[in-house]
């Protein structure tokens, strides 16, 4: 199945139905009066989010969602039957968006959580209602609300406590891949990954947390550039961010590693304030292929221009994962217990 994150769909809610013009006619009754019941609610249309969907490709093919109308009213008072709903299943984490209006709708951020995107028409009055002293034959009745229309656009946004970012082969499916059952593809090609990957990490206990593996992003991602621009939206949730840089680059065209840590700040700072602001944990992977003395000078640069050390992983040998697994749980755990006080 593939990775679909965004999709456009047009919802029509049901019309109401009509109120019934009629008069009661029975034998031995020659004043039965009016009885013209009223019509039916028309159908809405109600999105509805779950964990047993990860995409939205199964609303690729389709653009039109109708719900029901409403059915008329009848003789004797007899009310008209309610349209039935259209009821939409998109996965947790889909944002809704009126693209005629240019206004969020909802933000289905839970299991279970509806939003009616469109209401249906009320149903009509019956000519029933009408009836006074002075107007003992009505024969006005009301037509059913009429149908609603929108165009939204639905965005899916991954539930993940920590994100993985960095530029093509920096060792995040690797890393992944270790630290969880997430079996994406590992290659030592640029772009291997080309959808998001979620794993559920449990370092022990009854702790568990979810980390989101991103495409890899490079320079110019925010105007565009390559792929992992497309998926950047699904770490806003996030927690806090692990920033993963490859200690080494074998290739034409060797980046340093503080150049390139540097490089990916300024690109989610102009695609999101609000990921520029999330919490950054700088990790330099692929260290085993460093000496010590390389290792001791690199680590030194970035402490003496950021102001900060990096946790050093080699996914490959397992040093420093443990460490790094722990360090990903205690900080939630903290972030967890001041958003209880």
């Amino acid at each position: 199945m593939r990775f679909i994150d965004e999709v456009e769909i047009t919802c029509v809610s049901g019309r109401g139905g009509d109120g019934s013009l009629s008069f009661r006619r029975e034998p031995y009754t020659p004043r039965g009066g009016p009885d013209g019941g009223d019509g039916g609610r028309g159908g809405n249309v109600v999105l509805v989010a779950t964990r047993r969907l990860n995409t939205l490709y199964h609303l690729r093919g389709t653009r039109l969602y109708p719900a029901k109308g409403g059915g008329g009213g009848g003789a004797k008072n007899m009310t008209g039957r309610n349209g039935k709903d259209r009821v939409i299943e998109v996965p947790v984490g889909t944002v809704i968006r009126d693209l005629d209006e240019d206004v969020q709708v909802a933000d289905l951020a839970a299991e279970g959580q509806v939003a009616v995107v469109c209401r249906g028409g009320r149903g009509g009055r019956g000519n029933s209602h009408f009836k006074s002293s002075t107007n003992r034959t009505p024969r006005q009745v009301e037509q059913g609300g009429p149908a609603v229309q929108r165009r939204l656009g639905l965005e899916l946004k991954l539930l993940a406590d920590v994100g993985l970012l960095g530029f093509p082969n920096a060792g995040k499916s690797t890393l992944i891949s270790r630290i969880s059952r997430a079996k994406p593809k590992v290659a030592d090609y640029p772009f291997t990954t080309l959808v998001p990957n979620l794993g559920v990490v449990s370092p022990g206990g009854e702790e568990s947390f979810v980390v989101a593996d991103i495409p890899g992003l490079v320079a110019g991602a925010s105007e565009g550039v390559g792929l992992g621009h497309r998926f950047l939206r699904h770490v806003e949730r996030c927690s806090f961010l692990l920033h993963m840089v490859s200690a080494m680059e074998i290739g034409e065209s060797v980046e340093d590693p503080l150049e390139r840590y540097e490089a990916l700040v300024k690109e989610l700072a102009a695609f999101s304030e609000k990921l520029a602001d999330l919490s950054q944990v700088p990790v330099l992977t692929k260290v085993d292929l460093l000496s010590e003395d390389d290792l001791a000078s690199l680590l030194r640069r970035f402490e003496e221009r950021l102001g900060l050390r990096p946790w050093c992983i080699s996914s490959v040998s397992g040093k420093g994962i443990d460490a790094l697994v722990g360090e990903c749980a205690r900080r939630l755990r903290d972030m967890l217990e001041e958003g209880e006080e």
